[in-house]
C-alpha cells in the first residue's frame, strides 16, 4: 500500500495547477527570503519555513526547494510536506528537487511522476542539459549530480570540470573535495592535498567562503600553518561558524593546535564564542566557555560581554554554509 494516501496525492495534483509563475520578489518577500536563508544556514529548519513560504508564493523556486529540504531533514525522509515542496519546485525545472523525488521513490510509491515518463533522473536531465549547453555554469554543475545518479560518471566529471572552468565556485570547491579523497589517481596523501588546495584556492580567491575554510584545513594538513591561520581568519570574518569557533578557541588556548598563530586573549576568545552561542544556539560549547569564565575577574567578564555584543552585530551573518544538495 502506498505511504502517500490518495487524498494527499490528489491535493498535490491540484496544487500543481495553482503554482504561480515565478515573479521578481518584492522588497518584503526578498527580506523574508533572506531571513529564511539565514536561518537555513544555521540549521533552524522549523523557524526558516514561514519566511521562505512568503517567497515561494511568488513562485521562487529556490525557496520551494529549501522548504523541501527543511521538511525532509526534520522528518529524516520524504515526508508529505517535503514531497509537495519538491514537486512544486520540480515542476518549475529545479533539477535537485527532481533528484530528491527520485531518492524518495515518489513516482513508484506515491504516483508523483514526471509529466513525460516515470524517471525523475531523466526528467532532471531533460530540464538541465539545454541550459548547460547554452553556457549556464550552474546548470553544468547540476549535471554532475544528475549524471552521477544515472551512473554515467565520466560525463558527470566532464560537466563538473566545464562548470568550474565557466566560473562556478561551488564546482571548484567540489573538485577540491573530490581530489582530497581521490586515492585512485593520486599516489600519496600530500599529492591529493596539493591537488585539492589548487581548486580550493581558485574558489577562495573569488571569496567563496566554504572554499576559504577548506583551503585553510588542507594547508594545515600540508603543514603550512601560517597561511592556514590567515585563511581561517578570513573564513571567520566572512561568517563561517566552524572557522569562528576555531579562531575563538585559539584565543583561549593558542597552544592547543598548530593552526593557532596568535597571542592568548581570553577576553576576546570568550566574547567571540559567547556571541557564537547566542547567534546559533550551539550550546555544546558552553562547558568550554564556562570553564574559562571561572578564571576571570569581574572586570574581565564585563569586557568579554562587551566583546560579545560587538561580535553579535558583525556582518555577514554566521552560517554553516550547507551544501545545496547535501546530506
Amino acid at each position: 500500500m502506498s505511504p502517500f494516501p490518495l487524498i494527499t496525492v490528489t491535493v498535490l495534483a491540484l496544487s500543481s495547477l495553482m503554482i504561480p509563475t515565478a515573479l521578481a520578489l518584492d522588497e518584503e518577500a526578498q527580506v523574508a527570503k533572506d531571513e529564511g536563508m539565514r536561518l537555513w544556514g544555521i540549521h533552524q529548519w522549523i523557524k526558516m519555513q514561514p519566511y521562505l513560504e512568503q517567497a515561494a508564493e511568488y513562485g521562487d523556486v529556490e525557496s520551494m526547494y529549501y522548504l523541501g529540504e527543511a521538511n525532509r531533514l526534520l522528518s529524516r525522509g520524504l515526508s508529505l510536506a517535503a514531497l509537495e515542496w519538491y514537486h512544486r519546485a520540480a515542476q518549475l525545472g529545479e533539477p535537485h528537487a527532481m533528484l530528491r523525488l527520485y531518492d524518495g521513490s515518489a513516482c513508484e510509491l506515491g504516483d508523483v511522476c514526471p509529466e513525460d515518463g516515470n524517471d525523475w533522473r531523466e526528467a532532471a536531465l531533460v530540464a538541465t542539459l539545454p541550459k548547460a549547453e547554452a553556457g549556464d555554469a550552474e546548470a553544468m554543475g547540476a549535471l554532475y549530480d544528475i549524471y552521477t545518479y544515472l551512473d554515467r560518471h565520466d560525463e558527470a566529471m566532464e560537466w563538473l570540470l566545464l562548470s568550474a572552468e565557466a566560473g562556478n565556485l561551488d564546482s571548484m570547491n567540489w573538485l577540491g573535495q573530490l581530489a582530497r579523497d581521490d586515492e585512485e589517481n593520486y599516489a600519496t596523501e600530500p599529492e591529493r592535498l596539493e591537488a585539492a588546495a589548487e581548486w580550493y584556492r581558485r574558489a577562495a580567491e573569488a571569496d567563496y567562503v566554504p572554499a576559504i575554510h577548506n583551503l585553510s584545513l588542507v594547508l594545515l594538513q600540508l603543514e603550512q600553518s601560517q597561511e592556514a591561520w590567515e585563511w581561517m581568519q578570513i573564513a571567520s570574518d566572512e561568517g563561517h561558524i566552524d572557522a569562528r569557533l576555531g579562531i575563538g578557541w585559539c584565543y583561549l588556548e593558542p597552544e592547543r593546535d598548530a593552526l593557532c598563530k596568535n597571542e592568548k586573549d581570553v577576553v576576546k576568545g570568550l566574547g567571540m564564542l559567547t556571541a557564537l552561542v547566542q547567534a546559533t544556539n550551539m550550546e555544546m560549547i558552553n562547558p568550554l566557555i564556562n570553564d574559562f569564565k571561572q578564571k576571570l575577574g569581574e572586570e574581565q567578564l564585563i569586557e568579554s560581554e562587551a566583546v560579545a555584543e560587538r561580535w553579535l552585530v558583525k556582518e555577514p551573518p554566521l552560517s554553516h554554509f550547507p551544501d545545496k544538495f547535501g546530506f
